[in-house]
């Protein structure tokens, strides 16, 4: 089985900012406690419109799809649901370029 990577993106909602940066920085330790994850921790980035945009690596296909129904792990999507939208790599100003850069948000 080989690790997946996969960039999440997130748009925080007016005013939303602050929680959705705590929930970005729960949101990896939980996966990888749940062994979900490779150990290999994640690029968090920012878009120039604000989006974050958190890069890891899923330790499979499996554990991705084993995600959407562990517990924990939807209490997070959850939460984040309800501060931010998730946006499409497409939506972001810097996909058109042939070698798009973000800033590291934290």
């Amino acid at each position: 089985m080989k690790p997946l990577v996969v960039m999440a993106l997130y748009k925080a909602k007016a005013g939303k900012t602050s929680e959705l940066e705590k929930l970005i920085h729960e949101h990896f330790p939980v996966l990888k406690e749940y062994g979900l994850t490779t150990g290999r921790e994640p690029f968090i980035g920012r878009s120039k419109d604000g989006t974050y945009i958190e890069i890891f690596e899923w330790a499979s296909e499996q554990a991705a799809k084993k995600a959407h129904d562990h517990p924990a792990v939807a209490k997070i999507w959850e939460a984040m649901a309800m501060v931010c939208s998730f946006e499409k790599l497409e939506n972001l100003s810097e996909a058109g370029k042939p070698f798009p850069s973000f800033e590291r948000a934290f």
